[in-house]
């Protein structure tokens, strides 16, 4: 990794020097714009729309355009006399428990290293941050943007999340909030014991782009001179027509699955907890009106 920015976190009258490093990258296959017939580079030229002349990079500057179309032309002085106090310093605001932050705030994760002699005030506030169980809001200024941000420890490593401003986040404002939703008691319990059914502790390398490897795989036959195959796509199923017999359904084949192999050279075992949720389901009721007696309609609202 390399470093793309130094600075120090201020805490109180402690002041931590450190590097900065992006803590993830985005792993894609990326292309170019070329010419079908030829496969040459597709290039694009910055002309200017009043005078129609090619213009250099170093006469470009950022303009802010105005409702009555009126262009404000900002140069690199403008910005260089703005209130950043935060350049170059992490100044911790507050400490506060992580769960009152919403992830929605986090926008991108840096990882911070000691620079020079801050080795020892960076473990010290690392190890108190983590005894506390509490993580860092801060402030900080990079690439000319202010941002808050969140500071909290992984792995043994200060890790900077920044956050966007809160008029940064949009307001779920759907119709549906607003609509009366009846959910029945029995179908609330069915979609309960379906999450119960796939509870499994999270681990990340179980998972794959499978997009890309085919991308990639797509890419590979196409040097090596071979024939290129579209796999098959399966059919998407359509919406839920019964409610209840697909969640069901859903319940019995995340069970079959947890179970493995095991379950599939007893299909005994399968077909008598079909036949007993049968005669369950025949005591309720066709619409399981005998389990208990469904609420009534509830308004749902939006939480302020």
């Amino acid at each position: 990794m390399r470093s793309i920015w130094k600075g120090a976190i201020s805490f109180g009258l402690v002041t931590i020097p450190v590097k900065l490093y992006s803590a993830t990258e985005q792993k894609d296959v990326t292309f170019h714009q070329v010419h079908r017939e030829d496969g040459g580079r597709i290039k694009y030229k910055r002309v200017c729309s009043v005078d129609g002349e090619e213009v250099p990079y170093s006469d470009i500057a950022k303009g802010y355009e105005l409702a009555t179309g009126e262009m404000v032309v900002l140069t690199d002085e403008d910005f260089a006399d703005l209130p950043l106090t935060s350049s170059r310093r992490i100044d911790v605001l507050q400490f506060t428990p992580a769960d009152q932050i919403d992830p929605i705030y986090f926008a991108k994760s840096y990882y911070l290293e000691p620079d020079g002699q801050g080795a020892k005030p960076y473990v010290l506030l690392r190890d108190a941050l983590e005894r506390s169980g509490q993580v860092a809001v801060v402030k900080v200024a990079l690439r000319q943007r202010e941002s808050l941000a969140a500071l909290r420890v992984r792995d043994g490593v200060f890790v900077l999340e920044t956050m966007l401003w809160p008029d940064e986040i949009r307001e779920a404002d759907f119709g549906f909030l607003e609509e009366d939703v009846d959910v029945r008691p029995q179908e609330l319990k069915m979609a309960e014991s379906l999450i119960d059914t796939m509870v499994a502790d999270f681990d990340p390398t179980e998972y794959k782009d499978a997009y890309r490897e085919a991308l990639q795989e797509v890419i590979e036959a196409k040097v090596a001179g071979k024939e290129v195959v579209a796999p098959e796509t399966p059919a998407e199923a359509g919406p839920a027509v019964d409610l209840m017999a697909a969640l069901r359904a859903s319940v019995e084949a995340a069970k079959r699955e947890r179970q493995g192999p095991a379950a599939a050279k007893s299909p005994g075992r399968a077909a008598k907890a079909k036949a007993a949720s049968g005669a369950a389901a025949g005591k309720a009721g066709p619409d399981g009106a005998g389990e208990e007696k469904a609420p009534k309609k509830r308004k749902t609202r939006r939480s302020a």
